[in-house]
């Protein structure tokens, strides 16, 4: 698939068949997640793929599983019906999205600082290096022919992942990621295009 061929398909994936992926190419996914750009050069990162249901539940222990529309409805930083009806679509399926993946990959990265509290932006580099890898991740599931959707762990699903894959405490989980074949019935969400006229600017704001 051309490199723009991918990037215009991509986008996030919830509903998913049966169908299993082959390891070698779950592999090559992950291989091309260590060709993103690093802040360090060391690219200290973990991926662990889970594709055994009884271990996948237990990694999910902690996800929300009873999310509805209403809960939408109570946030109230939601303005845009566009956006809306995006997070109608995705919050009830916080769960259900990463079970009935293929596989759930974590990504893992070092704790060298506090990400939530950095004393300026540079701090943060290492986090942002990660999220690279993860697009590049989700960029090669497109090309492969399949779909990634994510989950930024809350409260104790961290915990929960650790306990149930046994990774070292000084290592922490930016997302979940589920994936795999896109269901025909699968829902995608609108896309807000972009006003590039608007939005991009050459020389001066």
């Amino acid at each position: 698939m051309d490199f723009y061929e991918a990037v215009n398909k991509r986008s996030s994936v919830r509903d998913f068949t049966d169908e299993t992926i082959p390891q070698e190419t779950l592999k090559r996914i992950i291989e091309a997640a260590y060709k993103a750009p690093t802040n360090d050069h060391f690219r200290d990162w973990h991926f662990i793929v889970v594709t055994d249901k009884a271990v996948m539940r237990e990694v999910l222990e902690g996800v929300p599983k009873d999310l509805t529309v209403k809960d939408v409805d109570k946030m109230t930083f939601i303005s845009d019906p566009v956006q809306k009806e995006s997070y109608q679509i995705a919050v009830p399926k916080q769960y259900s999205m990463l079970i009935n993946a293929a596989a759930v990959i974590i990504p893992l990265m070092k704790k060298k600082v506090d990400v939530l509290h950095p004393a300026d932006l540079s701090n943060l580099n290492c986090f942002a290096s990660i999220w690279c890898s993860i697009e590049n991740l989700w960029l090669a599931a497109t090309a492969e022919g399949y779909g990634c959707n994510l989950r930024i762990p809350c409260g104790n699903e961290e915990a929960l992942a650790r306990k149930a894959t046994g990774f070292p405490e000084e290592y922490m989980i930016p997302c979940f990621i589920g994936i795999g074949r896109q269901a025909d019935n699968a829902i995608r969400t609108k896309q807000l295009i972009p006003d590039l006229e608007k939005q991009l600017h050459w020389q001066k704001f």
